[in-house]
This record gives structure tokens, C-alpha cells and sequence, in this order.
């Protein structure tokens, strides 16, 4: 009964977006999965609670509603989005990091290991979400954008730089970190640090992460970054090149 009532209180919460509570995402992470662990030892109706680093460090891994195997990190800190300070605090907690570990429960609901460079991590820019609370998306990465990066992995460098075709339709530009997971490595620094324009209007970013082997064979990351230009009907919204329909893809393209 427990989980029945959960699921209720996230299907209300996060009802169709035009009359979505814009802190739904808040309440459930703050207001119930917090004290449910803290109380009774149970995330629910999130599916981890993690509080090594404190309210303030910490994070909730959360099911998505959209898809079968979408899930949300969500900080226990009341972060608004991309556009928050705090994100680019020294010391600031490495979200990026705790997301990329949550793909084990998109694994999970896959019923299945799902190999690097099909996994991603998204932020919406601030136009394009409809929750005031940072949150994290992690689900596969769109089968047609996968094979854009295969195809141009291996004339990216540590510097932003544009991609050289359109993903999803849109301008991106990218950059390469090498590395097994991103404990070492903060996505939204690396963007306000390098991306000209970045810092003073974090808002206006969105910012996708995708597994990847770079051109060595060694593990790494592309990150991805696109800015709203609401003049060019562009809302940055970097979910856009993940996949909610078909994680995981068939096994028969998981390597080319």
C-alpha cells in the first residue's frame, strides 16, 4: 500500500506540464523521500537516498514517470537548476558524478548491463524545464545521436568546440574528458569554464554527458552544450537527445 500511495503522490505531482506544481519535483525528493529514509529507513518513493555529504551534499535517485527506464537525481539542497551559484561553488557537490552512478537503475529496470556509450546524463537549460529543482535526467542516449558521436569522437579535443553536425536538429558544441566515471570531473564547471559566455549566464545552458571511448580506446565522456536563443525558437533542451521509448536499443546495435 505504501508504494501504491507513492506513485500516487508522484503521478499527481508531476501531472501534465502545463499545470505541473513548477517544485513538485522539491516536495517529493524534501518532503518525503528525505524523511522516509531518515524516519524508516526506506527512500520511498525515490529509489535511493544518499546523505553521506548531508542535506546539503546530498541526493535522491528518483523514477521518472516518462519511460521505462528514465530516472532523475535530484540534491537534497534547494538547487533551482544550471543557473544556481552554488553548482559552481568550490567544494560544490559533483552531481554529474552521483548521476553517472544511477545508471545502475536504469540497468535495472532494463533487466540488463548497458555498455557506456549508450548511457547519457541531462540538464535542461532554465526555459526549457518545468521543475525549479536541478535535476538530473539518466537514460540512454538517442541511437541516431550515438552514431554522430562514433562517427566524430575522434576529432574532439579538451576544448569546446562545435560539432560537426546537428543533433536533434540543433548546433552543439562538445568537448572530450577521459576517465572511467566523473569523480575527478564537474561537468557544469568544465562548462562555465570553457564555454565563452557560459558563467554569466549559466541559465541560458543545457548540458548532456554521454558515455564514450575516446580515440586511444580509453573510457571517457563527450559533453555536450547548447544556448537558448528564444529569438531562434531554440530552448536548449539537451533531454532532447536522449531516449525514453527504447532503453535499452536492440543488442544488435549496441556496437558498430
Amino acid at each position: 500500500m505504501r508504494l501504491v500511495a507513492a506513485l500516487c503522490v508522484i503521478a499527481i505531482a508531476l501531472a501534465a506540464p502545463a499545470v505541473a506544481d513548477p517544485n513538485a519535483l522539491w516536495i517529493i525528493a524534501h518532503d518525503k523521500c528525505v524523511p522516509d529514509q531518515e524516519q524508516r529507513a526506506d527512500p520511498a518513493p525515490c529509489a535511493l537516498v544518499d546523505l553521506a555529504g548531508g542535506e546539503r551534499g546530498g541526493y535522491v535517485v528518483l523514477k521518472d514517470l516518462v519511460g521505462a527506464t528514465q530516472f532523475l537525481v535530484i540534491p537534497t539542497d534547494r538547487i533551482d537548476g544550471i543557473e544556481s551559484p552554488q553548482l559552481l561553488e568550490p567544494g560544490a557537490p559533483n552531481y554529474f558524478a552521483a548521476a553517472w552512478r544511477a545508471r545502475s537503475f536504469v540497468e535495472q529496470r532494463a533487466g540488463t548491463s548497458i555498455p557506456r556509450d549508450w548511457m547519457s546524463l541531462a540538464v535542461n537549460s532554465a526555459v526549457a524545464r518545468t521543475q525549479n529543482q536541478l535535476h538530473i535526467h539518466v537514460d540512454c542516449v538517442r541511437a541516431d545521436v550515438r552514431e554522430a558521436l562514433l562517427r566524430n569522437v575522434d576529432g574532439l579535443g579538451p576544448t569546446w568546440t562545435p560539432f560537426p553536425e546537428p543533433l536533434a536538429g540543433h548546433d552543439y558544441l562538445a568537448t572530450v574528458v577521459a576517465g572511467d566515471d566523473l569523480d575527478g570531473v564537474d561537468p557544469f564547471v568544465m562548462l562555465a569554464d570553457g564555454v565563452v559566455g557560459a558563467r554569466a549566464d549559466m541559465g541560458a545552458e543545457t548540458l548532456v554527458v554521454v558515455g564514450a571511448y575516446l580515440a586511444d580506446g580509453r573510457p571517457g565522456f563527450v559533453l555536450l552544450s547548447d544556448r537558448a536563443d528564444l529569438a531562434a525558437g531554440v530552448e536548449a533542451g539537451g533531454e532532447e537527445l536522449q531516449n525514453h521509448d527504447a532503453c535499452p536499443p536492440p543488442a544488435g546495435q549496441w556496437r558498430k
